[in-house]
């Protein structure tokens, strides 16, 4: 009796190993996919649109940009710049107004921009405030923004597409169109 029980083995020590080293990798495995769900589901991500995109010219002198910004993201954003065709706007030439209106009306061309004054997109009335510093959207709402006298668009740059850059904390939208006659 004493020989049948000697001569059964148990698992050999390489056999013992390996079994170890497999479950502890799935183990890990699984652990790490977990925290990578949690933490993507979990971190709201910035996201803007830009609509309705139009560069003006009036055919002597004065250039005009407007467009709309929706912040389609789950949080809120900074810009901290805009540029037209790579030049950056200085914040006193930028009229903007934030809403929580669906806005499906075109812009168009506003031959007077003034802090305090109003624009018309479709058949509502907004007023429009100028920008002296970084400009914050919040989730889920829309801005309208005007620039005056965009740098480097000349009457000659009509029918010509052209780049706006809205610059966040964590990224860069670009957007073109063609310059237009305002007229």
């Amino acid at each position: 009796m004493k020989s049948l029980l000697a001569s059964k083995r148990g698992l050999s020590t390489v056999v013992t190993t390996l079994i170890i080293l497999v479950v502890s990798v799935l183990l890990a495995t699984v652990v790490t996919f977990y925290a990578i769900n949690v933490t993507t589901t979990r971190v709201q991500e910035e996201s803007i649109q830009l609509y309705k995109q139009h560069i003006w010219h009036n055919g002597t002198s004065f250039a005009e940009a407007g467009f709309l910004i929706i912040n389609t993201g789950g949080r809120d954003i900074v810009m901290d710049k805009i540029t037209v065709r790579g030049q950056e706007c200085v914040w006193n030439t930028i009229y903007y107004n934030k809403t929580q209106d669906t806005i499906n009306a075109d812009l168009s061309y506003e031959p007077t921009l003034t802090d305090g004054g109003n624009v018309t997109v479709g058949t509502t009335t907004y007023t429009i405030t100028q920008a002296s510093d970084d400009l914050i959207l919040k989730s889920g709402w829309t801005m309208i923004v005007y620039i005056a006298n965009p740098d480097h668009v000349s009457v000659s740059d009509i029918g010509v597409t052209i780049g706006v850059t809205i610059f966040t904390a964590n990224a860069q939208y670009y957007k073109e169109c063609n310059v237009q006659a305002s007229a």
